[in-house]
């Protein structure tokens, strides 16, 4: 007769043995799944019965020490690419113990496993590969998808980030190599929101490339053919939405990632109404940019309604960026045409202006203005137009030149500097510039991370990070456990919102527009439980019953990397004293 008893911490050991004696694997390949695997930190008990015991050197290890060795051997190297390829190494060998020396020391780490460093690690996908990580789907599996999801292994999927590789970062068209980035932007799901690493999901849809460096790569490892834009290819993503909602449900949530600009609009506009899916690149970077410029309203007391922004871009993130800020602004009681014609765009052409001899699209027409005058430059813009704030968005590189950053001093008491572009390469401008040509009196924010700057009067600046990750891993928690089936931009307003409100004061005289990433944790739980609040008020929750307490419950559902978290309290396994307790 099995002898029912309460699991405590001296039972620990024994309640892991009985989860993994409940899986199929035993032996080595439960060491080999780093889902399962957790090195020498094995007990002697759980060695001998899982059939591991002579597998790993005798020492039973805790996971500080683990993380310890780790953080040690990185420490040492000082090639971020070289992090990048050890970090991912971890990752594929013990899934908590990545987490858990990611989650250590974020604001280091991920500038590695994300961006900068992961643009390069694109990049050389081919030359680095190790082994296969997500869904690979190509323009020759039409007809098949939902055959190729049921060949991935974890069958409760909540959250897919998805790519077709066609503008990495600010690299272009990177193709299959694209894969990095779902792959990055769902490990920061899991490290940020504590989403459990299981339920996520990262594709990459090849349709060919563009890019005839990669066509002549022999390391190459996606089609050799030129980008499929037909009929077909609509065909496929339409299939891929299709299969991902019949597989894992209508509420699956689907991120799409890195599309060239075309296509994520009209995506965008395609499926919003009829999937739960958003545009980081379009909602995600509007969300994080409206923040730093709601946090820049709270350090120079000047309300957005007031402000004149230019923009050196006018893609994606800029139409993003710029129609968050129009609803920012008839939230607080302007008129959309009177909050348009506040913000200007500057393409590879000049200003969007009526009556310019080349083509502009549906998307850019919202923001087309009369000419203000003879603008042959960007500096010219900034001098005619005079913007209280520039947001760089073209990831052309260095053009907000020494002479446009003092002209933004000359005309602003506190010029507001966004520099966004991804990689730091492509940044717009350094943080030592904008401080330095400004005396210290901008409000600056990058998409890439820079060192602190110190002026020659010792005063010490800590640049803002415009890091989507303030937004998107906070945003897919409260859409995830509230159950909804679209995704208003007013989610992205709330969001933005909400980040802006964990500035401290503190944190602006510093130079920060954000909070310290080091607290992305506590600020991706406090936005999820904010999203949640607005998603169940307005009606667009679909899990009910509703929680009552809504921080408690987020928290309680927030994923750790404890080796014995994820145990339920108690197991029966016949001659391991811990069968179901009874009541």
């Amino acid at each position: 007769m099995l002898s029912t008893v309460r699991a405590s911490s001296s039972l620990w050991p024994c309640v892991s043995v009985c989860r993994w004696a409940h899986t199929k694997e035993k032996g080595k390949p439960l060491m080999l799944n780093p889902r399962t695997n957790k090195g020498m930190a094995f007990s002697l008990r759980e060695r001998q019965i899982l059939g591991i015991h002579g597998l790993l050197p005798p020492k039973v290890e805790t996971q500080d020490i683990q993380a310890m060795r780790f953080q040690r051997n990185l420490k040492k190297m000082t090639d971020p690419l070289e992090k990048y390829i050890y970090l991912m190494g971890i990752q594929e060998r013990n899934e908590r113990l990545f987490y858990r020396v990611l989650m250590d020391d974020i604001e280091n780490l991920m500038p590695i496993v994300y961006t900068p460093t992961v643009g390069l690690a694109c990049t050389q996908y081919g030359h680095i590969f190790r082994r296969p990580k997500g869904l690979f789907i190509s323009i020759l599996d039409k007809g098949h998808i939902r055959s190729i999801l049921d060949n991935w292994p974890e069958t409760n999927v909540s959250a897919v980030v998805v790519t077709d590789g066609e503008r990495i970062l600010g690299l272009g068209d990177l193709g299959v190599y694209g894969m990095g980035i779902p792959v990055g932007k769902l490990c920061l799901y899991t490290a940020c929101a504590g989403i459990r690493p299981e339920k996520c999901l990262p594709v990459v849809i090849d349709v060919g490339t563009n890019n005839e460096a990669l066509l002549r790569d022999p390391f190459y490892m996606g089609l050799y053919q030129r980008r499929d834009c037909s009929q077909a290819y609509d065909d496929l993503i339409d299939e891929f939405m299709e299969a991902v909602v019949e597989k894992y449900g209508q509420d699956t949530l689907i991120q799409f990632e890195d599309f060239g600009n075309h296509n994520a609009f009209r995506f965008l506009r395609k499926y919003r109404e009829k999937y739960c899916t958003f545009n980081d690149d379009i909602q995600g970077t509007a969300s994080v940019a409206l923040a730093g410029l709601l946090a820049a309203q709270k350090a120079i007391g000047k309300p957005i309604t007031e402000h004149r922004v230019l923009f050196l871009g006018a893609g994606e993130a800029a139409l993003g960026i710029a129609n968050l800020i129009v609803m920012a602004m008839i939230e607080m009681g302007t008129s959309q045409a009177e909050a348009r014609e506040k913000i200007w765009l500057f393409d590879q052409y000049g200003l969007l202006m009526k009556g310019r001899p080349q083509e502009m699209d549906s998307n850019q027409e919202a923001f087309v203005h009369d000419s203000p005058g003879d603008v042959q430059s960007f500096l010219d813009a900034v001098n005619i137009i005079k913007p209280t704030a520039i947001i760089g968005v073209a990831g052309a590189g260095p053009l907000f030149t020494h002479d446009v950053i003092k002209a933004m001093g000359t005309l602003n008491e506190r010029p507001i500097i966004f520099a966004l572009s991804n990689p730091t390469t492509k940044a717009e401008c350094t943080a030592e510039d904008a401080y330095t040509l400004t005396d210290g009196r901008c409000l600056f924010a990058s998409g890439s991370p820079f060192d602190p700057v110190t002026l020659p009067d010792g005063r010490v600046f800590t640049p803002g990070q415009g890091n989507n990750a303030y937004i998107f891993p906070g945003v897919a928690l409260a859409v995830i456990l509230s159950g909804v089936r679209h995704i208003s931009d007013m989610v992205f307003l709330e969001a933005a919102k909400t980040l802006a409100e964990q500035v401290t004061q503190k944190e602006l005289e510093e130079g920060r527009l954000y909070p310290p990433l080091g607290n992305i944790r506590e600020v991706s739980v406090q936005m999820a439980i904010k999203v949640m609040e607005y998603l169940y008020t307005k009606g667009m929750a679909f899990h009910y019953p509703e929680p009552v307490d809504k921080n408690g419950f987020v928290r309680a559902t927030v994923w750790n990397t404890s080796y014995d978290s994820f145990l339920p309290d108690t197991y029966d396994w016949p001659g391991l004293n811990c069968s179901p307790k009874t009541k």
